[in-house]
């Protein structure tokens, strides 16, 4: 295998962990939804941890990969509209992404305390798993995502 096939390899292996994980946080949010027994929200949040190293990983890979790919491509410049696209969805996606988390960082960490004071239902946590203003950030990850998808696949302008 040529340098190229193993940067190619390499940074759609890290797309498709950004993938994985957003997917995941999804399954994650929409479950948790349906819940309010802080043990049980405790416990999917817990699953959401590998999406936290995939998103870390996939990200910087992504990008690092996807850069040097530019570099080393002569068809390809750092400075083509849809890499500039790209540089642009990846920092979107940084962004949307860390909003969200700390929505639901607080859902779970919430939920920690109340499973061990006695596991009881809670409206409060209840309120803080349906977060709209989570949902909507989620929703608008996984847009994001689908545009990181679009420009990759088509290159608009290359």
């Amino acid at each position: 295998m040529s340098r190229y096939d193993w940067l190619l390899f390499l940074h759609v292996l890290s797309a498709f962990a950004v993938v994985a994980a957003v997917v995941l946080f999804s399954v994650v949010i929409v479950a948790g939804r349906q819940t309010d027994v802080p043990s049980e929200v405790e416990r999917l949040f817990r699953v959401a941890r590998v999406g936290d190293v995939l998103v870390g990983v996939g990200s910087v890979g992504a990008l690092l990969f996807g850069i040097w790919l530019a570099i080393d491509v002569d068809a390809y410049k750092l400075w083509d509209g849809w890499i500039i696209a790209a540089f642009v969805l990846w920092l979107a996606l940084g962004a949307v992404g860390s909003r969200a988390s700390r929505i639901y960082n607080r859902a779970r960490d919430r939920a920690r305390v109340l499973a061990r004071e006695g596991n009881a239902p809670s409206a409060e946590l209840q309120a803080l798993v349906r977060s709209s203003a989570g949902l909507r950030l989620q929703v608008a990850s996984v847009v994001i995502v689908l545009a990181f998808l679009v420009d990759m696949i088509f290159k608009p302008g290359a």
